[in-house]
């Protein structure tokens, strides 16, 4: 093992033990502290003798809050799983730790590995180190995921128990009640509170409440639907209850909604690392063909290398972004904008700057303005149009100062190769004999003489050369080397000559930073663009909706509109707008809805809500949603099933591109192209 490699493996195993010294001794010495000590006398009578992960895991909670780092990231974690473990502090501290500890055992050993892979080329390495933080983000977001997963598979037997107790009870609340003593499962807790919500003296404006707060939209349906039933009660449909036979719809749209997202995990299981695995193999892949083929050496440690490494790091950051938007199952989020007050609004609030950045934003009114805060909406975008302006300018300038820096370090990189390559007098095709190595690191040691010496003069000539070379000690006159030796100087005089910043590279710059500006705007475009994909899904949600709704005594069109507009996510701005205009006109209001919306099902929904406002009953205006039942089912199987493999081929096309380039771009095409350009070059020294 070579020892430079040694070195950084025992340095990292050093600086690892340390940490975990450290951590220890943190903890020990805070177990004394008023925080510990009331955790302590909760604890007592009911600690058990055996070491206890959760008492770890709190422990832990308490130490990451006043890291100031991790203490802004913890608090951004805990947010999403409030959610999830609602009204239950301790729980949401105790996955919060969990989580963050995972990640940060993920995180150090791919750090190391990245350390001792790449030890040897500092940007290369500064570039992974950053990427990798997004990585540990996206295995932050699986294992949160993971737990919405669990709960909404907790939901369908908890929703089967609630068939059995209502059977027994007859009564929905106290159904709910019974089914939610077992505080084994973290839907109990959910099941709780819409038993609290019930028992209320205001029911109505808790279960609003509620709605904002629930994990998943099948909870507000089943909250919804136990609130109707206990407010105009239950009636019989078909020999059988209306209050399960809801109960039953909800439970096959999660089916269908847990088969969909298992099917996506399936398709997006390992393209996620398939998209990043390629920035770990650049180093690797360079060393084995260099060491294997030295007429490559010049291309890898050269500065076209560098160009395409950076190309195959950018290209995998672009591809494991999009394979992560193309993979949301939708599952819970938090809408930023009303929890935190970002960086953005920060900047914003600087008179100065925000006379720089309301320069950039369209006027209010204008066709531009109409058009992004339509782009906003569509993509579903929680960002204010100020901060995405923040974000497009701050992307354009880091973009520019990126591409001047990294087009010096480049300007460096090939002026260091030329000081630093073994300089031989004829092509060599396998590697270099000891000797001769020996023998290249003279001769490059010697042309670094009069390197030197001549650099800056630009226009200086071949003759020249040699009457410099012929002054030192290494020539003589008449020296029969003299001629081919001072035509190569000049070669590599003229490259050194010639690694300054050009107008080209402040254009590209520039063409850039355009293209960072830009960047913001396409993401929403696509976002835009898989958010239609799910268009027919939601339709289809809004169908059996409509089917619970319908059969309910007193439910009227403006109450399916605001149940509509409560798990509307595409369609959320045309329905919002609907149910605001629907007091000053409810067939206006409904016919504006129409024109707004392209999908058919859709339209259709719309004007048998018209047909309900005027004509004939909510029940009748539907009948066919309830006939045709079945075959709106196996269609949403379907719609989902299409949708999958739409994403699934899009997720394959992008996730293998950054590996197609790095094995054709940057092994196969240097390999064959100055294989071949050596291989002429040999033939024709033989030749003369």
């Amino acid at each position: 093992m070579d020892t430079s490699i040694l070195k950084y493996i025992m340095i990292g195993t050093g600086v690892l033990f340390a940490i975990v010294i450290g951590v220890y001794i943190i903890l020990t010495k805070k177990m004394g502290k008023s925080e510990y000590r009331q955790m302590k006398k909760l604890q007592e009578g009911t600690k058990a003798d055996s070491f206890s992960m959760d008492v770890l895991y709190q422990k832990l909670y308490l130490t990451y809050i006043k890291m100031p780092f991790i203490k802004r990231y913890i608090y951004k974690l805990r947010r999403r799983l409030e959610i999830l473990n609602i009204d239950d502090e301790y729980t949401t501290r105790k996955d919060s730790a969990r989580i963050l500890t995972n990640a940060i055992l993920i995180l150090i050993p791919i750090v190391a590995l990245t350390i001792i892979i790449t030890h040897n080329n500092t940007l290369l390495m500064s570039i992974l180190l950053i990427f990798e933080l997004f990585i540990v983000d996206t295995a932050v977001d699986g294992m949160v995921d993971k737990i919405d997963n669990n709960l909404l598979r907790e939901q369908i037997d908890f929703f089967a128990e609630i068939r059995h107790a209502y059977h027994e009870y007859n009564m929905v609340e106290e159904a709910i009640y019974q089914v939610s003593l077992d505080d084994e499962k973290n839907v109990s807790k959910q099941g709780e509170k819409i038993y609290e919500i019930l028992s209320s003296d205001d029911p109505e404006t808790e279960l609003e409440k509620y709605y904002d707060i629930a994990p998943n939209s099948y909870l507000k349906e089943f909250a919804g639907i136990s609130y109707l039933t206990q407010e105009f009660g239950d009636r019989q449909e078909d020999g059988s209850s209306l209050y399960l036979k809801n109960i039953n719809n909800i439970t096959q749209e999660m089916q269908i909604e847990i088969l969909k997202r298992d099917k996506l995990n399936y398709v997006f299981q390992s393209l996620a690392f398939i998209s990043i695995a390629p920035v770990l193999l650049l180093e690797p892949l360079k060393n084995w063909s260099v060491s294997n083929f030295t007429f490559t050496t010049s291309f890898y440690n050269g500065k076209l290398g560098m160009i395409i490494q950076i190309l195959i790091v950018l290209l995998t950051v672009i591809s494991y972004i999009m394979t992560r938007k193309l993979k949301d199952n939708g599952g819970v989020q938090v809408d930023i904008s009303t929890n935190q007050h970002p960086w953005q609004e920060k900047v914003y609030k600087n008179p100065a700057l925000k006379k720089i950045i309301n320069a950039f934003i369209p006027k209010k009114g204008s066709k531009d303005y109409r058009k992004m805060q339509k782009l906003l909406k569509d993509s579903a975008s929680k960002s204010k149009m100020e901060w995405v302006y923040i974000n497009r300018i701050c992307l354009a300038i880091v973009a520019f100062i990126a591409t001047i820096i990294l087009s010096a370090q480049l300007h460096r990189i090939a002026i260091n190769y030329i000081y630093t390559e073994p300089t031989t007098e004829t092509v060599v095709m396998g590697t270099l004999s000891e000797a001769n190595q020996r023998k290249a690191d003279e001769l490059t040691k010697q042309d670094n003489y009069f390197l030197d010496k001549l650099k800056g003069k630009l226009d200086i000539t071949q003759e020249e050369i040699e009457k410099e070379m012929i002054k030192s000690p290494y020539y003589e006159e008449g020296d029969e080397k003299l001629h081919t030796d001072a035509e190569r100087i000049l070669e590599k005089l003229n490259v050194v000559n010639s690694e300054n910043m050009q107008w080209f590279e402040e254009l590209l710059a520039i063409v850039f930073a355009i293209v960072a500006y830009m960047a913001p705007v396409w993401m929403m475009y696509f976002q835009k663009k898989m958010r239609q994909m799910d268009m027919e899904s939601e339709v289809m949600q809004f169908q059996t909706i409509i089917v619970m709704l319908m059969k309910i005594e007193r439910v009227n069109v403006e109450m399916i509109l605001e149940w509509l507009e409560r798990y509307a996510n595409i369609f959320k701005e045309p329905i919002s707008r609907c149910v605001n205009n629907y007091e000053a006109g409810a067939w206006e209001a409904l016919e504006e809805l129409k024109n707004s919306v392209t999908n058919q099902d859709m339209i259709r929904i719309a004007e048998s809500l018209q047909a309900a406002v005027e004509k004939i009953p909510i029940r009748e205006a539907f009948d066919e949603l309830d006939a045709d039942r079945d075959y709106h089912q196996e269609k949403r199987k379907e719609t989902n099933n299409q949708l999958i493999s739409r994403k699934g081929l899009i997720g394959k096309g992008v996730g293998f591109a950054p590996m197609i380039c790095l094995f054709v771009g940057y092994l196969i095409v240097p390999l064959v192209v100055i294989g071949i350009s050596s291989m002429s070059g040999a033939f024709t020294q033989l030749g003369g």
